[in-house]
Order: C-alpha cells, then sequence, then structure tokens
C-alpha cells in the first residue's frame, strides 16, 4: 500500500508518497527521513506504467469554449435566483462537448445527493482546472455564486482569446512548412527515382547534393516504418519522462524558453496569465496566499512555476509581494516599482492590472508580428531547399553532357 504525507518545510507545502503495510509504518518511515513538519496523511492509489501512459494518451481537458458557454448561461440563470441543480440540469441539455456533458449531468446528480459545489466539482480538477474549482468555493463561501463565476468566465475568456490570437498568427507559418515537408516528400518519392536509374546507368561519380538526395531517398524507402515507429517511440518515451520526471520536466521546460520567438511567447503568456489570474482573485476577494497558489497551479512551465514560487515565499515570510517579483528575476525594474508603489499606496490591485494589460499587449504585438519575424527564416528554409534539388539534380546532368560532347 502506498500513503501520500503533506508536509511543510520552509514555509512550503510538500508531498511525499510512501510505501508501507499501514498508517503507523507510513509515518514512522516519514520521520526517520526528516522531511518537514507533519501535516496530514492519505491513503494513495500509486498509478501504474500501463495507468500512467493511459493518462498521457488521454485528452483530459474539455472544449474550453464551450465551457466558458457553460458559465456565461450559469451567471444568467444564477443572477435570475434559480437553484444550482436546476440550473446544471438544463444547460446539460444543450451542450454538444461529451466529456463536458457528462462532467455536469455527474456534478448534477452529487448536488442532488447533497453534495456542495464545491465537491462535486473537485473530482474534475484535471478536466475543469484548478481555477473552477477555486471560484466555485468563493462563490459558496461569500453566497455570491453568480458573480464568482461570472469572474470565472471572464478569466476563462481572456485566456480563450489569447489562444485564438495565437492559433491565428501561426496558421500561415504552419502552412508554409507542411506545403515544404510534403513537396520534398513528392520530390523524395517519384522526382528523385527516375534521375537515379538514369544516373546509375551513367556509372559515373555523382556531386556529393546528388549523394545526399539519394541517400535520403534510400532512408525513406527501406527504413521509413522504422523510422517513423521510432520516432513516436521516442515521442512517448520522452513525454512519460516529462510527466513523471521532475529533472526532465524541469530542463525541457527551461530549453524550451530559449527557443527563438517561441520561448518569448510562452514566457509572456504565462507570465501574464499569471498576473491576471492573480489581479482578478485578489479583486474577488480571496486571500493573498490562496490567490497566489490558484494562480500558479496555471503556469504550465515548471522553470516559471519554481522561479516564481519565490513571491509566495516572500509573502509568507513578511518580505511582501514586490520583493518576490524582484526575486524572481523573470520581471522588468519597471513592473516590480509599480507594484511596489501599489502595495506601499494600497492600490496593488490597480498596478496589478495595468501589469496584466502591459503583458497582454506585449503578447498581442509579438503574436502579431510572428509571421513577420519567422518569414526570414521560411525564406532561408525554402531557397536552401530549392537549391539542394537544383544542386542535386542539374550537376550530374551537366555532367553529363559534357561527357556527351566529350564523347
Amino acid at each position: 500500500m502506498y500513503y501520500k504525507i503533506e508536509y511543510l518545510k520552509a514555509g512550503k507545502t510538500k508531498y511525499v508518497v510512501i510505501k508501507a503495510d499501514s498508517v503507523r509504518e507510513a509515518l514512522v518511515k516519514f520521520r526517520k527521513r526528516r522531511l518537514g513538519v507533519f501535516r496530514n496523511i492519505e491513503e494513495f492509489h500509486k498509478p501504474s506504467l500501463k495507468e500512467k501512459l493511459s493518462d498521457l494518451l488521454a485528452f483530459k481537458k474539455i472544449n474550453l469554449e464551450e465551457y466558458v458557454a457553460v458559465l456565461e448561461q450559469m451567471y444568467v440563470m444564477l443572477n435570475a435566483g434559480l437553484a444550482i441543480d436546476l440550473v446544471l440540469e438544463n444547460i446539460a441539455l444543450y451542450i454538444k462537448d461529451r466529456k463536458l456533458k457528462k462532467i455536469i449531468l455527474s456534478i448534477t446528480n452529487d448536488i442532488k445527493a447533497g453534495f456542495s459545489l464545491t465537491n462535486a466539482v473537485s473530482k474534475y480538477e484535471k478536466e475543469l482546472g484548478i481555477l473552477s474549482i477555486a471560484m466555485f468555493r468563493l462563490g459558496e463561501e461569500t453566497g455570491d455564486l453568480s458573480n464568482a463565476v461570472k469572474d470565472l468566465s471572464i478569466i476563462l475568456s481572456e485566456i480563450l482569446e489569447n489562444r485564438r490570437l495565437l492559433k491565428k498568427a501561426t496558421r500561415y507559418p504552419t502552412f508554409i512548412i507542411i506545403a515544404m515537408m510534403v513537396a520534398f516528400t513528392v520530390v523524395i518519392l517519384f522526382v528523385i527515382p527516375p534521375f537515379k536509374s538514369m544516373f546509375e546507368q551513367q556509372n559515373m561519380q555523382l556531386p556529393l547534393p546528388t549523394r545526399f538526395l539519394l541517400l535520403i531517398d534510400a532512408t525513406i524507402r527501406e527504413y521509413g516504418a522504422v523510422v517513423v515507429g521510432g520516432g513516436f517511440i521516442l515521442f512517448i518515451i520522452i513525454l512519460y519522462l516529462y510527466e513523471t520526471n521532475e529533472k526532465i520536466r524541469l530542463l525541457l521546460d527551461r530549453t524550451i524558453l530559449k527557443i527563438y520567438i517561441i520561448g518569448e511567447v510562452i514566457k509572456l503568456a504565462l507570465i501574464g496569465r499569471f498576473v491576471y489570474v492573480f489581479e482578478r482573485l485578489l479583486a474577488s476577494g480571496i486571500s493573498v496566499v490562496d490567490a497566489f497558489d490558484i494562480a500558479i497551479a496555471i503556469v504550465d512551465n515548471l522553470y516559471l512555476k519554481k522561479n516564481m514560487q519565490k513571491i509566495r515565499v516572500s509573502i509568507t515570510t513578511g518580505g511582501g509581494i514586490a520583493t518576490g517579483f524582484e526575486d524572481t528575476k523573470l520581471f522588468e525594474p519597471m513592473i516590480v516599482q509599480m507594484i511596489k508603489t501599489g502595495e506601499e499606496s494600497g492600490a496593488l490591485i490597480e498596478m496589478l492590472n495595468k501589469v496584466s494589460n502591459y503583458y497582454l499587449t506585449k503578447y498581442r504585438d509579438l503574436v502579431s508580428n510572428i509571421s513577420t519575424l519567422i518569414e526570414p527564416i521560411l525564406i532561408m528554409a525554402i531557397a536552401g531547399f530549392v537549391l539542394m534539388l537544383a544542386l542535386g539534380i542539374f550537376l550530374p546532368m551537366w555532367d553529363m553532357t559534357k561527357l556527351a560532347q566529350q564523347g
């Protein structure tokens, strides 16, 4: 059996999974390790390799656009005074996404069975996100569920809009890259072979570009299935290590942030999203520490998340939010100064709103110019592709022409 133990170390809540035959034995092993101050223990089901792979390949997330539409309908109906179970039951009739519909119906049944909305939603943290659970809990605790749902829909709408902008901006470069890959495959499989037989008949020394093209052709024909299968297996292994090994995930997340354009887009998107959600949660009445814990949970990049945890340490040790922002080394001095001014003047939420708008503007400016920034790279790639084909095909043909003239 496995037990999950929650403990406190250096002001941070951490978890460890220990294998033991009983709770008593698990606690003894925990004390021997001297990890920190014990807080809680619960039985834990440790998933097998097969279950982990199934989780990796399963699509946990629901359709965000339809979820936002559901939240907007919930706000209208709750604001009209309808009971939450009746609201969800009516909304479920018109949901198209099967996964989301199943979740809403399950939540409705749990509420009718006497569970609170928060407890009913908590089972679907992976699908709906920790942000949803936090906002529903806030609404129930304050007695203003309708406005909590409204705030949640606004936050998720902003995230959805940023995703749409990124997809729209990358549509053209993606199309060009796919077109080049298709063109290259067609040339290798259908254009090169006729020239190959002609060159072999002449029994001549082929130039390097031609030999390179013929090597690619032979590799695709003889080992194509092995390359594709190996690539897929390698992808699964990397994905598995990324999800299960913190060091690998930290390394890959840090590397991604260094990639030209892509890294900057990810950094601006995640930091901007964190600040935006942090500001909205504070404005909704959630405490600073809880607001930070919820906001940081939606930051997917582990490298950024670890650095941004310094903000929490600063808050819990009395250093202040601005000091934490400065300690991360992720924010410009201007941003740190704005946060500091907001803290000192009691206008922190207003300053966070301005910081959020600043990052949103930078993100949208970068995304709108992605095509322009990538265009030189695409032009060079196309030029290299055409040049390689031209040299690979025409150089031996010129040599054949010279031989014919000499003969």
